[in-house]
């Protein structure tokens, strides 16, 4: 299982194990933090490298090692 600090993830780099819509290289670019003030992170926005288009997944996901790799592989 893959540790993120939920203080630190930005811009983290991330590699998806099988593309997503052809594009394999993310960047976090935003965190969604909770509503009360000690609670979990629970999603995040990923931005595609090459297309910019922006994604929300949930931080558990992200977490996966077979979904995601951290850093660019």
């Amino acid at each position: 299982m893959i540790s993120i600090h939920p203080k630190k993830p930005l811009p983290t780099k991330w590699t998806a194990v099988k593309p997503i819509a052809k594009q394999k290289h993310f960047l976090i670019t935003k965190v969604a933090l909770p509503e009360i003030p000690y609670g979990t992170i629970e999603w995040i926005e990923i931005e595609a490298v090459h297309t910019k288009m922006p994604q929300r997944i949930r931080l558990q996901e992200l977490r996966d090692e077979s979904v995601w790799c951290q850093g660019w592989v």
